[in-house]
């Protein structure tokens, strides 16, 4: 009963936040007081509870290392051009049958490249969604191939917080995960790509807003230079270059192109690393400021306190209750069917990703272990449950937020095929993959 009265405060403050436009931050810290407030009472002193608090935490600090050169990142890609070049010749690529088609490759290869679904969606997302509303082609339509681009980077790419945070809580290998992920995606991808090849050839673009390219024209230097950061990103992980290796080369190139082609000083793109880019043209501004250190702060703080509170849950043995009935559903349904379901009732409740993703590993983790499946598969039944299906919930920040960038309501997520064939697609095939034990 305490447990469901502590659960229910943090319940409360979740919805008392949403409400009242307060941080989730704030909710969160009432959780953590709350159920450190429970282990209390079930025995634990306040110098353990404490203690479980701080482990916790501490599990957080290289996912927020991560983070931190991830805003540094999508600052420098501003800065160097490397995004506005990559629409320039997604442009030039477009011809009135292909539309579609290019808004959903260009996304995707830019979502995997930055990991981030917020930050591509306030930068090509709205740039293509402005061509197709120019060009007669359903805004609606467009915004659901691009939330399927997004998710494919947000779910898989090396760089994404919530790939990176998922390694982190289940112990496992970053690009062990991404090559799992790659392979479970596959099918969901061709099917995508092709509803994309029907609906792009149905919908042809006509004019295209020749206003916005000139913009881009004034804003950034157009050179092939520009696409060097992005070909660090992708290639190096494939030759067994670190991933925090590879966003340092990636913004160290990018760094290099925004100084000797862009004209930034030395101070600018220390001022942009910080505080995120500021565009020089005004018609811009919407769509390529922000990134920098600072964009990840909020990010970063609910990390740290959700790793408090999986602490407590982890040292106190919260949910041992929780464990056996889970289990014997379970053993009914299968763990995967089960993880999918309760992530979307946890992400209609605190309606972000970190939460699920971190809830799903303390739900489950011990059952995994029990029935000998490896850490690996953990992690991949996360992403492919937690992490994607939070999209499916209209107030969740992973689908409102994308969605109000482009200016189209929830009706978009019904063309958003990759977001339903993931789940689906792994529950029927999930047997056939194999993982290491």
């Amino acid at each position: 009963m305490d447990l469901v009265i502590a659960f229910g405060i943090f319940i409360a403050a979740v919805v008392a936040a949403l409400a009242s436009g307060v941080t989730v931050i704030a909710a969160l810290a009432i959780g953590l007081a709350a159920f450190a407030v429970l282990a209390v009472r079930r025995g634990f002193g306040f110098s353990e509870t404490s203690r479980m608090i701080r482990k916790g935490m501490r599990s957080s600090l290289i996912v927020v290392y991560v983070m931190i050169i991830v805003g540094i990142l999508t600052a420098s890609w501003r800065a160097s051009g490397t995004i506005t070049v990559f629409i320039e010749y997604g442009v030039r690529a477009i011809s009135p049958h292909i539309f579609l088609i290019v808004t959903f490759l260009l996304t995707c290869l830019l979502s995997y490249a930055l990991g981030t679904s917020f930050g591509v969606a306030g930068t090509v997302g709205v740039i293509f969604m402005a061509l197709a509303r120019s060009g007669g082609v359903d805004p609606v339509l467009t915004a659901g191939v691009i939330m399927s681009g997004l998710l494919f980077g947000d779910r898989g790419s090396p760089v994404s917080s919530c790939t990176i945070t998922c390694a982190a809580v289940t112990e496992t290998d970053l690009m062990d995960n991404i090559k799992k992920l790659m392979i479970t995606a596959a099918l969901p991808l061709a099917l995508t790509f092709i509803f994309c090849v029907v609906v792009s050839w149905q919908n042809p673009i006509g004019m295209v807003d020749t206003d916005l390219l000139s913009a881009m024209h004034e804003e950034h230097v157009i050179s092939l230079w520009a696409f060097l950061p992005a070909a660090l990103i992708l290639a190096l992980p494939l030759l067994k270059v670190g991933v925090v290796r590879s966003m340092l080369a990636s913004i160290a190139a990018a760094a290099a192109v925004a100084f000797f082609v862009q004209g930034f000083s030395v101070a600018e793109l220390l001022r942009f690393a910080c505080l995120g880019y500021t565009a020089r043209v005004s018609e811009m501004s919407r769509i390529l400021d922000g990134g920098g250190m600072i964009s990840m702060v909020s990010i970063i703080l609910i990390l740290i306190v959700a790793c408090g509170i999986s602490g407590i849950f982890e040292g106190a043995d919260l949910l041992a209750g929780v464990h056996e009935k889970l289990k014997a559903i379970t053993e009914r349904v299968g763990c995967f069917p089960v993880m999918t379901v309760l992530s979307a009732v946890m992400a209609a409740l605190f309606c972000n990703q970190i939460i699920p993703v971190m809830m799903s590993k303390d739900l489950f983790a011990d059952i995994y272990e029990q029935r000998g499946a490896s850490r690996t598969e953990l992690a991949v039944d996360i992403e492919n449950s937690a992490a994607i299906i939070v999209t499916l919930v209209p107030w969740c920040l992973m689908c409102s937020v994308p969605l109000g960038f482009m200016g189209v309501g929830y009706g978009a997520m019904k063309y958003a095929v990759y977001v339903y064939a993931v789940p689906l697609c792994y529950l029927l095939t999930k047997k056939r993959f194999k993982f290491n034990v």
